[in-house]
């Protein structure tokens, strides 16, 4: 079951293993690219469906880890099978007190723009996780609760070290 975006005004959390991965055809699903410094890592999706939401697996094993030092930026580039429709990259970071805050940058409209550079609000706090989701049908009501939904057809996560 593909994961739904609520409310613009909540965040979602990110548990990895719920997600679910979905096979597109024979063609390879894209991969996204995060980058700390010089060193880079590269993902699969963790979650990939049909553009109707209506063929997703999931693959439990394509989170990837890379060392995000305090103060670094995350360079997040995608390829254009993503950048050709609304995305976003969701995060959650932690403060040398360590309270945990979940934040996201702006969705990226169809065409925008292949990267996105993440900064953190102040120098000292460290990056958690970091998400690229790709949004999938337009939005539509829940039935139940008449609140917004907002597709997301894959995501792509990283998680840091150190």
């Amino acid at each position: 079951m593909p994961r739904r975006l609520r409310h613009l005004g909540r965040l979602l959390p990110l548990p990895v293993a719920a997600l679910v991965l979905a096979g597109c055809g024979s063609a390879a699903p894209p991969e996204v690219t995060f980058a700390a410094g010089q060193d880079t890592a590269v993902a699969r999706p963790t979650q990939y469906c049909d553009i109707k939401l209506t063929d997703c697996k999931g693959d439990p094993g394509a989170p990837v880890r890379l060392a995000v030092p305090v103060g670094t930026a995350l360079k997040v580039t995608v390829p254009q099978d993503i950048s050709e429709t609304p995305w976003q990259v969701v995060f959650t970071y932690r403060d040398p007190g360590g309270t945990q805050t979940d934040g996201r940058s702006p969705v990226f409209a169809p065409n925008a723009q292949k990267d996105y550079t993440l900064e953190l609000p102040a120098p000292n706090d460290r990056l958690v996780t970091a998400q690229v989701q790709q949004y999938g049908p337009p939005p539509q009501a829940d039935p139940e609760t008449g609140e917004i939904e907002f597709p997301i057809r894959a995501s792509w996560v990283l998680n840091t070290t150190g």
